[in-house]
């Protein structure tokens, strides 16, 4: 089944069973992908999506983060259920091991030397673990192996 399809599927799910918390973050998901949609004049492929599920699991960990430092468990719970039910449609998260061959091959590759060659392995590297791995970790992943 296609992507876009299961979401909506999991919405009506979610409206069936009364289920709030995946009821919201799933419209919020259909709503992004909307815009994203409009950005681009066309509908988004399974990458995009995957990008833009990337993006809203991303601000929701920011969120349980701020929410933590404030104070309020109750809100950053909820934001953490949310992330649940977004990565469901996620594509399965690269491990740690294979996500350190992956830096080493996009450095080769790119023959980066110095920090100053990262935007370059990031620039090769990106596509390949979209919607797979967290670009921070990406990020501290390459900095670590060119310093």
């Amino acid at each position: 089944m296609e992507l876009r399809a299961r979401i909506e599927e999991a919405l009506k799910n979610a409206i069936r069973e009364k289920n709030e918390t995946a009821k919201d973050a799933l419209r919020m998901l259909l709503t992004s992908m909307k815009v994203k949609e409009k950005e681009i004049r066309r509908q988004p492929d399974e990458t995009e999506i995957h990008q833009v599920i990337s993006s809203l699991v991303k601000q929701r960990h920011d969120s349980v983060e701020l929410y933590r430092k404030g104070g309020r468990p109750d809100l950053a719970s909820k934001e953490e259920d949310e992330i649940r039910v977004l990565q469901d449609f996620l594509p399965q998260q690269l491990s740690l091991q294979e996500l350190e061959t992956m830096v080493v091959e996009a450095v080769s590759e790119a023959g980066a030397a110095s920090l100053k060659d990262m935007g370059r392995v990031m620039k090769i590297l990106m596509p390949k673990v979209a919607g797979r791995a967290e670009g921070k970790m990406v990020n501290e992943l390459v900095r670590s192996r060119l310093a």
